[in-house]
């Protein structure tokens, strides 16, 4: 896995959070995701979706500032997170690529161990879905991406070709929206569960997929978690959007309390506006996990 690639480096300013997470094997995604649930006995995921117009002030204008924010962000919500989700567009926006290919260096360099999710939400078909796959995988040195599965198996199948690393499968969102097609019938059922049946049989050809479950429909969560068994759920929508946390824990979990990454984004990374603004997302990052947690 990416995130394990330089657990060997020395690194004799890191504290002793980071020297506590450094696993000396090379794991997969999910082998990885696992051992940071129980590590950091977090099931949240921390969203980055860096907004140039409400980064604090004192970092605008820096030709990096993008990535020192995120930075900065990262290395104090580290211990309360199992995963890490930069969305793409907020980056690309700003033509800060480069900036990203920094920030998921500086996750797997600093807090290694802790899997880095691509959101980017990819979904094409052929040598367009194999450069997709590279994009995420090899450029990017993501641990996971999500992708949409409406051009079917063969539009996945690029990326479950590297068995290492994680693939989530849109599958109920979080928007209000995704209703009009996510509840369309297929001999009885709606499709997100025809989604979720597929994902978790037939396309799981290396035990690798997850799906994004949106924390606004728990009646939801609790249908796919029938469906796909153990299965990885990244679940979007608390916080800003208003998801409810015991809810969705209660709908989602295993049966040994993990099994998803709940994340949030912007209620953690815009916490505080001022020169303390990681300090604020740390305290938004620890009250959340330790919220998830209370229902676990």
């Amino acid at each position: 896995m990416a995130a394990l690639r330089d657990c060997t480096r020395p690194n004799h300013a890191a504290s002793d959070h980071r020297r506590a997470t450094r696993w000396n094997t090379v794991m997969t995604f999910i082998e990885a995701l696992n051992a940071a649930w129980a590590h950091n006995n977090s099931l949240l995921c921390v969203g980055l979706d860096p907004e140039p117009s409400r980064i604090p002030a004192h970092l605008q204008g820096q030709p990096d500032a993008i990535f020192e924010f995120c930075r900065q962000i990262v290395d104090a919500t580290a211990p309360y997170a199992c995963a890490f989700k930069p969305q793409i567009a907020y980056f690309a926006a700003h033509r800060a690529e480069a900036q990203l290919e920094r920030l998921i260096a500086h996750i797997h360099a600093d807090h290694p161990g802790l899997p880095v999710i691509l959101d980017a939400k990819r979904g094409d078909i052929g040598s367009t879905a194999e450069q997709y796959a590279r994009e995420a995988f090899e450029r990017y040195r993501a641990d996971a991406v999500t992708v949409n599965p409406y051009m079917g198996f063969d539009s996945l199948e690029p990326y479950l070709a590297y068995p290492d690393k994680g693939v989530i499968v849109l599958c109920r969102t979080s928007n209000p929206g995704g209703s009009d097609l996510q509840f369309l019938d297929v001999d009885g059922k709606p499709l997100y569960q025809t989604v979720a049946r597929l994902a978790s049989g037939p396309w799981n050809t290396n035990g690798q997929i997850g799906l994004v479950v949106g924390a606004t429909f728990p009646a939801e969560i609790a249908a796919v978690r029938g469906i796909v068994g153990d299965m990885p759920l990244l679940i979007p929508g608390v916080g800003a959007q208003g998801g409810d946390v015991e809810a969705t824990v209660k709908a989602g979990r295993t049966g040994n309390g993990t099994g998803m990454m709940i994340n949030s984004s912007r209620a953690i990374i815009y916490a505080g506006r001022d020169e303390r603004f990681a300090a604020a997302a740390a305290a938004a990052a620890q009250n959340t996990r330790d919220s998830i947690n209370a229902y676990r």
